[in-house]
């Protein structure tokens, strides 16, 4: 990847690879939850953010797979079920395809998972003896010519009894090109004793693994298009869904619109009927049944858009709640407020909620008027029904259906203008 970040905490849909592999995990409710990882001790503090519970084993130095799950033994104690083993650099398998490994594995001593890449290439082999048996995976590169013809490939993913993980991984021998203990080994030590690993099929783009930044693109775009079919299928129209990019919770109501070049970051809900106009961005906000967003607007961590309220061009809003059915058209910062119903905000309008030190809130009550170009600066409230003068600097409480205007008064002086230019020539210019 050349990072200073760790492969498996690189994104797809704003989830780090090794949280998608965590989700797709735990959507079985497993009774465990085991992560290994080499000397890169962020990665395990991450797992334990994800879920708490989550047990930990470390593997340095990196000596195969098979030494990896040898060193998850220990978790295992008093487990005698189905291990699933996952990949954290492999972001786009879905549960239910680990669950049908699962129900594989409990029929035998356990189950893996193959696909039928275009190009097998480098990928593992492997070789049946039965229509849905195995009797063993073979590297590429330890593999004849004959076993390379073979187009069934190994994803990495599988499953074995715990119990048989236990027998078998002391027995694993560095026997091979990469001087490893792998774990596919288990597979042919399974067959010698008259047992037989199943085999479950799924597609080559499920079992992807990611190792460049052009496969973390390639995961991206695998991911975005079926969440965007997903979003259609559960009766949202996306005009130019190729435009629109979701995050891996975003959650769309029925009766949703959303234009093109929309951005959802994580933690968005958008209720029933609500449009998202084009050039939007959002982020960890509520959108109310009904309710426009955009074009153009940005909603930051915080926002709450209620039922038919509306956030217009140009508007940030941030930390605030927008109330039933009221407005914040063009041009304006809202941040750390609370906006009541059918209030309605001028263009230009900004929130001055820092001071430097602290943030300070802003309260404007239901059905209350704030002129174009007004700098309310918090803490400050104004009242229910209240009206705010264009212009205004409002630093004190307003009070219900009162007018504020905090603005110097016009003057004029007649004729300073002609003799202002007289004064500097034809041009206007020294």
């Amino acid at each position: 990847m050349k990072s200073a970040t760790p492969k498996v905490l690189h994104a797809v849909a704003g989830r780090s690879l090794l949280a998608h592999a965590l989700a797709a995990a735990k959507a079985l409710a497993p009774e465990r939850l085991i992560v290994v990882i080499g000397d890169q001790a962020e990665v395990g503090a991450a797992a334990k953010a994800f879920e708490k519970d989550v047990a930990v084993a470390v593997q340095a130095p990196p000596r195969g797979t098979g030494d990896a799950v040898a060193k998850a033994l220990p978790a295992l104690d008093g487990f005698n079920g189905p291990v699933l083993v996952l990949y954290a650099d492999t972001p786009l398998i879905e549960s239910q395809t680990l669950s049908r490994l699962a129900d594989a594995a409990r029929g035998r001593i356990g189950a893996v998972l193959g696909f039928r890449p275009k190009e097998p290439g480098a990928y593992g082999r492997l070789i049946l003896d039965e229509p849905d048996a195995i009797a063993r995976i073979v590297e590429a590169r330890d593999a004849t010519r004959e076993e390379l013809v073979v187009g069934l490939c190994n994803s990495g993913v599988m499953a074995a009894s715990a119990a048989f993980l236990r027998e078998s991984l002391p027995k694993l021998r560095p026997d091979n090109a990469k001087k490893e203990y792998y774990l596919t080994d288990i597979v042919a030590m399974a067959k010698a004793a008259g047992e037989a690993f199943a085999v479950i099929e799924a597609a080559e783009r499920e079992v992807m693994g990611v190792n460049s930044r052009a496969e973390l693109n390639e995961a991206e775009a695998i991911f975005q298009a079926r969440r965007r079919i997903r979003a259609m299928d559960e009766g949202a129209t996306l005009i130019d869904p190729d435009t629109v990019y979701f995050s891996f919770d975003t959650a769309l109501g029925r009766d949703v619109v959303v234009e093109p070049f929309v951005v959802f970051g994580p933690g968005v809900e958008v209720a029933d009927g609500a449009t998202i106009k084009g050039f939007s961005h959002l982020e960890g906000c509520k959108i109310g049944r009904g309710a426009v967003v955009g074009p153009f607007a940005r909603l930051r961590p915080g926002t709450e858009l209620m039922a038919g309220s509306r956030v217009g061009n140009f508007v940030e809003v941030k930390k605030a709640t927008i109330g039933e059915g009221a407005k914040v058209n063009h041009l304006t910062y809202i941040g750390d407020a609370e906006i009541g119903a059918r209030a309605n905000i001028g263009a230009g309008t900004i929130t001055c909620n820092y001071d430097g030190y602290e943030k300070h809130r802003t309260e404007i009550g239901e059905d209350a008027f704030i002129g174009s170009n007004t700098a309310l600066v918090a803490p400050v409230k104004v009242g229910r029904g209240a009206y705010v003068g264009s212009g205004s600097v409002i630093t004190k409480p307003v009070v219900d259906d009162a007018l504020a205007v905090a603005r110097g008064r016009q003057s004029e002086i007649k004729g300073w203008a002609l003799r202002f230019r007289k004064s500097h020539g034809p041009t206007g210019h020294d």
